[in-house]
């Protein structure tokens, strides 16, 4: 006998590859941070007493690739329609455990009254937002 699948209990807007896509990007944003970050004083430079600062760069182009990924990850959610947006949203507070998969209703609910067009940055400010969207999408089996 063959059996067939459970039927899937979500129906997302935005398409998981999407939202993978979105959280390997969130997770290079959040890499690019240095270790030494504090209190967003990543880009202060230090003059030392002969008169020679001793900020230290990688070079140019990683800090214009690190600024691409940002640029990227903003144009991505901005493109995202109200649906899709609510979703990948809904997916971030289940991963971050302030919902459980089975309450995806209630997440988009929650999500629904906080999409604007600043929902980019709002995001990005979740410091595991690549690991809470896997994670949700794992728990509700996409």
């Amino acid at each position: 006998m063959i059996r067939s699948r459970p039927a899937k209990e979500w129906d997302l807007s935005i398409d998981p590859d999407t939202v993978r896509f979105l959280a390997a990007k969130a997770r290079m944003l959040s890499a690019a941070v240095n270790d030494d970050y504090e209190d967003g004083h990543e880009h202060e430079i230090e003059i030392t007493g002969d008169g020679k600062d001793s900020h230290q760069h990688g070079g140019l182009a990683e800090e214009e690739e690190d600024d691409l990924t940002e640029a990227e990850f903003r144009e991505l959610v901005a493109d995202l329609n109200v649906d899709e947006a609510t979703d990948l949203l809904a997916l971030a507070l289940i991963g971050r455990a302030d919902f459980e998969a089975s309450e995806l209703a209630d997440a988009r609910a929650a999500a629904a009254s906080r999409i604007n067009k600043r929902l980019a940055g709002y995001l990005l400010s979740m410091p595991m937002l690549g690991d809470w969207l896997d994670d949700a999408l794992e728990q509700i089996g996409a």
